[in-house]
């Protein structure tokens, strides 16, 4: 994963041992959460093996303005991840998309309270 100089990753397992072919897969993963959120200050991962045989993935991505967390629990770590990957990055898209509508509305209301001159070339 290409990590910025400003960026970490921390990958902790409890109850297993560490795996690296599962922290090569989520890393992978990130990678889009990396393409679509520019300035992210960390990345966490939590992988959890439970008594029911089951895989628990949290990932949490830090940022200087946010905090997004997404927790999935499966038979697997890869479908746990790609599950986990899916919802981050559509709160990511969603907290995007409504910062985009707060600057068009602000642009639309001051667009609103501008007033022409009664001498102007335009008038309404």
């Amino acid at each position: 994963m290409a990590v910025r100089k400003e960026q970490s990753m921390r990958v902790m397992f409890r109850n297993m041992a560490p795996d690296k072919k599962a922290e090569k897969y989520v890393e992978k993963r990130l990678q889009k959460v990396n393409r679509i959120i520019k300035n992210v200050l960390e990345f966490e991962v939590e992988i959890d093996l439970d008594k029911k045989d089951q895989y628990r993935v949290e990932l949490m991505v830090k940022t200087p303005y946010a905090l997004y967390r997404a927790e999935e629990i499966s038979e697997s770590i890869e479908g746990s991840a790609d599950i986990a990957c899916e919802e981050l990055t559509a709160q990511i898209i969603k907290d995007k998309s409504k910062m985009v509508d707060l600057k068009r509305r602000g642009a639309r209301s001051l667009k609103k309270k501008i007033v022409l001159d009664e001498g102007a070339r335009f008038k309404k």
